[in-house]
């Protein structure tokens, strides 16, 4: 729809699903379900040895209408600690870094400033510690970054925040600088009870709706659901 665009957050759990068999065709599948202009992923990446990239480049770019953002990691990642970000053909992709959180363990998150509908947006990418302390630390150095990158135009931020917590932890530290949506529970995919994927944004958007991606598909290809958000410039 002209003036709007829409993003999904979505942890791939390393593309093992809830049948146990890896399979990256049927992630790539789910997002073509989803149909979202920008996608922050996590769990992209394998976790040990080479770290590469559970989803290959050959695949998202001859089955999705999708690109991978280009991160400055090692040539065989995807993402940065499991990070990543893909934006549909078409949107320019302006600037991209990957940035250092405080972590017990490792964690990190990705960011782009992205020309869509002809507007400058800037996304951050994330997936939180599991300690609730540590938590706290990293959602209060994230949303300094994200009010800083205000400046610059609009500010989305999104991923799996690991807070099982309503109004406490990390989302009262981005709350003081951004609007949490609350899509629904996306976890664990079959029966989703925890709200952990959300999707954040500062004040020049207005989000118009969202929700968690619900299909036969999706239960089964992640242990979490993707969530979605559509906003209006």
């Amino acid at each position: 729809m002209p003036g709007s665009f829409k993003v999904a957050s979505y942890n791939i759990h390393k593309g093992i699903g809830t049948d146990r068999r890896r399979d990256p065709a049927r992630i790539l599948n789910v997002l073509n379900e989803v149909g979202a202009d920008i996608v922050c992923l996590q769990e992209a990446d394998l976790r040990f040895g080479t770290r590469a990239s559970v989803l290959p480049r050959f695949l998202i770019e001859g089955h999705t209408d999708y690109l991978p953002v280009p991160l400055d990691v090692q040539g065989d990642s995807l993402g940065w600690h499991g990070n990543a970000i893909l934006v549909r053909r078409g949107i320019a992709v302006e600037s991209h870094d990957i940035l250092h959180i405080p972590c017990l363990e490792p964690r990190g998150v990705v960011t782009a400033r992205l020309k869509v509908r002809g507007t400058s947006l800037t996304v951050f990418g994330m997936h939180l510690d599991l300690s609730g302390l540590w938590r706290v630390r990293q959602a209060r150095a994230i949303a300094a970054l994200g009010e800083a990158a205000r400046t610059h135009g609009p500010v989305v931020l999104m991923g799996d925040l690991n807070e099982w917590r309503s109004a406490a932890g990390a989302f009262r530290e981005f709350g003081r600088h951004f609007t949490l949506l609350d899509p629904g529970p996306s976890f664990p995919s079959r029966r989703p009870l925890g709200r952990l994927d959300r999707i954040m944004h500062c004040e020049r958007l207005t989000a118009k709706e969202s929700g968690v991606h619900r299909s036969a598909l999706a239960a089964s290809a992640s242990d979490h659901l993707p969530v979605w958000a559509e906003f209006a410039l």
